[in-house]
């Protein structure tokens, strides 16, 4: 018989697997470009994308998100929906009518004429994708997460093929974002459609709108600091340096999503587990369900960010070719905040009722984040346009973590920073990492240029970081049995136990 947990766990799976066959799809779009586009025209791609991206995220403001908790809970979901399209139907024109206008004046800021000349499409790009944005989200909210997995994947395919077959066509940005613009119109459609053509009734509630904007705007708050700040140290390079140099400097903030794909999970079902402690009234065994998240993302997180720093040339020549080379150490300065994502902070605090200080942690970021990136960079260039997003984001977890520890403490069982903290399985996991590493290291102090006398094809140049890969797995996991972790044990055990609390 289903019990409910599996019955949940069904409604999620899809959409977990959209997420992941996304993540591939999203990798692989920027590798495509980079060897189809020479440096200066794939920094003005990123830059457009820097632009609009950062649009995307802040525009909703929460109103698109908030139908998560609204649409479940009423009887009628139209003025809802209703309601949140037209919000961002007017915050879209709003944004791509500024965008047109002040075209020329962003070009000149961000140090790129070229950009004047994608104004129009980056307008009509940015209002039309914003419009959108709800259309995969309205269907979760009424619990149709297949509905909804399977139009995320059909979206996501369509946009890549957007973005990749009119270059490889040799139409160039200017094709390229003709079709990005098609393909979001086309999106905007399907979300009218699919949203209000199903029902009748009322299109907008004044009333319902106001209760709604209420619920959003704290969400809508946090977003609106937490996007520029993260993406405040790409701006403030690209308008000190050209586009082929912020074509370097983006290959280098390269991230893989697998951090995501595996610290999302991982927070929520913690989350679940602290609620059912203090339902059941054994709030102060919190912390085991905290040490048992953090131990197991360290196993995964530390030899991750272990083999990307010491394989950092062979990723940035497999992945985008030789010419970018120079981002590798901006690359390493980005995986050296991998570590941080072992501990499940947000998750912890979202659980006890502490959302203040994830805002307040915003607003710290944020408050840090522009001295920090100005100075940065102007002193030391793109290493210190990075060096400050790395900065700030230890600024960050810090302030959270100093929380954690009250947020898991209980009258008859005060928690101390050190009390909370998996050490055993910290230090195995980052000793083996580091045993794991060195060879990646000798080997290319032994073969210094193997790979480039290797012929351009894409396979080929995978050859050295695939090898470097099971080199690397094969130490980690040998490592791992000399101080007694046996790892296969393990992820059957983490991979039982998610599933049982999903």
């Amino acid at each position: 018989m289903a019990t409910g947990g599996d019955s949940l766990f069904g409604r999620v799976r899809p959409l977990v697997a959209a997420r992941l066959a996304s993540a591939c799809i999203t990798v692989a779009i920027p590798l495509v470009l980079a060897r189809a586009l020479d440096l200066a025209e794939y920094g003005t791609y990123k830059q457009l994308f820097l632009i609009s991206q950062t649009l995307y995220y802040v525009l909703p403001f929460g109103v698109a998100q908030s139908l998560y908790f609204f649409a479940p809970r009423v009887g009628e979901r139209r003025p809802y929906f209703g309601q949140t399209l037209v919000f961002l139907a007017f915050a879209g024109a709003a944004a791509g009518a500024l965008l047109f206008g002040l075209g020329p004046r962003i070009a000149s800021a961000l140090n790129n004429p070229a950009l004047a000349e994608h104004r129009l499409e980056l307008a009509l790009f940015c209002a039309l994708a914003v419009g959108a944005f709800p259309l995969e989200l309205s269907m979760t909210s009424q619990g149709k997460t297949r509905e909804s997995a399977l139009t995320y994947l059909v979206s996501d395919l369509l946009r890549a093929a957007a973005l990749v077959v009119p270059v490889l066509l040799g139409a160039g940005l200017h094709g390229m974002m003709a079709a990005v613009v098609a393909w979001a119109a086309l999106r905007l459609a399907a979300a009218w459609v699919l949203m209000l053509g199903r029902s009748k009734g009322r299109l907008f509630d004044r009333r319902l709108f106001v209760s709604q904007l209420a619920y959003a705007a704290p969400f809508g708050a946090a977003v609106l600091l937490s996007v520029p700040q993260q993406y405040a140290h790409q701006f403030v390079v690209s308008s000190e340096v050209g586009p082929a140099l912020f074509a370097i400097y983006a290959a280098g903030c390269f991230q893989l999503p697998l951090v995501d794909l595996l610290y999302t999970p991982t927070s929520e079902v913690l989350m679940v587990r602290l609620g059912e402690l203090d339902a059941e009234g054994r709030a102060a065994e919190g912390v085991l369900a905290f040490r048992e998240a953090a131990s197991k993302l360290a196993y995964v997180f530390l030899p991750l960010a272990a083999f990307l720093f010491a394989a950092a040339p062979e990723l940035i020549a497999a992945f985008f070719g030789p010419r970018f080379l120079a981002a590798v150490p901006i690359f390493r300065v980005v995986v050296c905040c991998i570590p941080l994502a072992v501990l499940p902070l947000d998750g912890t605090l979202r659980a006890r009722n502490e959302t203040r200080h994830i805002f307040v942690s915003y607003l710290v970021k944020a408050a840090v984040t522009g001295p920090l990136v100005w100075f940065g960079v102007k002193a030391f260039g793109m290493m210190g346009g990075i060096g400050s997003w790395a900065i700030a984001e230890v600024v960050g977890k810090g302030f959270l973590l100093a929380r954690v520890p009250s947020a898991l403490s209980t009258k008859q069982h005060p928690l101390g920073l050190g009390g909370m903290m998996p050490w055993a399985s910290f230090g195995k996991a980052g000793a083996a990492a580091l045993a794991a590493g060195a060879p990646v290291f000798v080997a290319r102090w032994a073969w210094p240029d193997a790979w480039a006398s290797l012929p351009a094809s894409f396979g080929l140049r995978l050859l050295p970081l695939a090898l470097a890969g099971l080199a690397f797995s094969v130490g980690y996991l040998l490592a791992l049995r000399l101080v007694g972790v046996r790892v296969a044990g393990s992820l059957s055990l983490v991979l039982s136990r998610r599933a049982s609390r999903a």
